[in-house]
């Protein structure tokens, strides 16, 4: 009895998944049913278009990234082999035109994948069902653009897409708000306390009442009732929810800005860990392909496809070839025991060359690696001296006087931090929500935690200008400019710059706790 998940797919491809799958499940991984679909390339290339989700809602961007694609593949500069969907089934599309051995690879590429969506914990908190949630999100936009009308609705959905990445990725795992009840009643003294003020006889009152300890007592409590008045109490990294919860939106705005930020939340694990899960299917493939499924004359076709998805380009990082290469390099560290103090605190170069305690352990720790890391947290981890002169790794930086790129160190820590910096929040800056009532106006005040690079003022003001049109009133943006702590405002109408005086530089604060 044949699986009924299977029942779409020619009888050629069927066997070739039972086969895979097999395969798969005999190494260990553990994946959702997976769900293979046959394609065009056309439909293939519309599909990428909208994330992998036929049935998300309509918007001109996807139309674009449609074009993009379908140039690319015209052309011949590009091809997509494979996608796959983190939902419950997984959903996987294979191109009808491959050839057996790249549906043999492909196949063994999305059970890479589905059981890293399935067990990395930073996909923990996302919807399993998000291919339906997406289809209902399609249904509700297109509602709103039946009574709204497409250009009011789609003028908003550009204004919200564009600062879809203004979210705190990192709310999924650490609670920033306090779970308050709303039949939680806080008693009268607790909300307005008193001053502390004996009884006394006249002539003793100073005395018994002190008027300097009365004083501290009173400022002390209008210090606690500011505090209290600060909106929000903390800086909040959910510029897109705190929008939600108090921009003055009509309920149509809010519902399509609930679903633009419900996708980005989805999607960010996917930034998140990109170099990790592309290593991850790229292991696998590799793992399954040249030890179980390989025919003897399929290796030709096999390599040369597989070389082009490892090659690098110059100026730009290969997730793919990072990603499989560091997770040999630690299961070749934890076969052969090169961890831990012993191993680190050897200083005979020839005796580290040769290290080898023979523990086997390789495998089990690329498992535990998949399960507990993302992206800056394995390369913090895991990048090691030895690895990167073997990958002949080096920082680069762009040469004002030649006009182009150069290298810039081979020196590991700069190589690892540059590689780190560009991880971070998708190598985007910073920005909080720190007062909700600026200057006691109903303005914005936003604070970009500047690293040492300064915003691209251009972009910056377009992210004003979205943010003021959703907040309707002034939006500021305390940043660096030029070296020097600056006020970017836009009020509707203009975009100033205004210079601040020391105390407001953002380079000078410690990193907010967000809320």
């Amino acid at each position: 009895m044949g699986i009924p998940y299977d029942t779409k797919l020619p009888p050629d491809l069927r066997a070739l998944k039972q086969e895979i799958e097999a395969h798969a499940k005999s190494y260990g991984l553990d994946f959702y049913e997976t769900i293979f679909e046959v394609v065009e390339g056309e439909d293939l290339n519309e599909i990428a278009a909208y994330g992998g989700f036929p049935t998300r809602y309509p918007h001109w961007s996807f139309g674009m990234a449609y074009e993009e694609l379908k140039k690319g593949y015209d052309y011949g500069l590009s091809k997509i082999y494979e996608m796959v969907i983190n939902n419950d089934p997984c959903y996987a599309y294979l191109m009808r035109c491959n050839h057996t051995v790249d549906q043999k690879l492909v196949m063994a590429h999305v059970y890479g994948h589905c059981d890293f969506f399935k067990n990395n914990a930073y996909f923990g908190h996302t919807s399993r069902k998000m291919m339906d949630e997406m289809a209902n999100h399609g249904v509700r936009i297109r509602r709103h653009v039946e009574k709204y009308g497409e250009d009011e609705v789609e003028a908003f959905v550009d204004r919200c897409m564009s600062i879809d990445d203004l979210i705190d990725i990192h709310s999924t795992a650490i609670r920033r708000r306090e779970e308050v009840s709303k039949y939680e009643f806080k008693e009268k003294e607790e909300e307005s306390p008193r001053s502390t003020r004996f009884k006394s006889k006249d002539y003793m009152d100073d005395y018994i009442n002190p008027p300097e300890a009365l004083k501290a007592e009173e400022e002390e409590k209008k210090k606690v009732e500011a505090s209290q008045k600060m909106f929000p109490e903390h800086p909040e990294k959910d510029i897109l929810l705190f929008l939600i919860e108090y921009a003055p939106l009509k309920p149509w705005q809010r519902d399509v800005l609930s679903i633009i930020r419900d996708e980005a939340y989805y999607f960010a694990p996917q930034g998140q860990t990109k170099i990790m899960n592309e290593g991850w299917a790229s292991y696998w493939h590799s793992t399954i392909m040249t030890e179980r499924a390989l025919e003897t004359w399929e290796c030709i076709d096999y390599a040369d496809h597989h070389s082009g998805t490892m090659a690098t380009s110059r100026g730009r990082l290969n997730p793919y070839k990072l990603g499989i290469e560091l997770f040999r390099d630690i299961e070749k560290r934890w076969n052969t025991g090169r961890f831990g103090k012993e191993y680190d605190d050897c200083d005979d170069l020839e005796k580290r060359r040769n290290w080898n305690k023979d523990l086997g352990l390789g495998r089990k720790k690329i498992f535990e690696v998949r399960r507990v890391h993302n992206d800056i947290t394995f390369i913090d981890t895991f990048l090691t001296p030895e690895f990167c002169q073997e990958h002949l790794m080096f920082s680069f930086a762009f040469n004002d006087q030649g006009k182009n790129y150069v290298i810039e160190s081979r020196e590991f820590q700069k190589i690892k931090q540059r590689l780190l910096f560009s991880l971070t929040n998708f190598g985007k800056p910073w920005i909080y929500v720190v007062d909700g009532n600026y200057r006691n106006r109903g303005e914005l005040l936003l604070r970009h935690e500047h690293n040492g690079i300064d915003l691209k003022l251009d972009r910056a003001a377009d992210t004003l200008s979205n943010v003021q049109y959703i907040w309707s009133r002034p939006v500021h943006l305390h940043t660096v400019v030029d070296n020097q702590p600056s006020l970017m405002t836009f009020d509707g109408a203009a975009h100033t710059i205004k210079s601040l005086g020391e105390s407001d530089d953002p380079r000078k604060h410690a990193a907010p706790k967000t809320r």
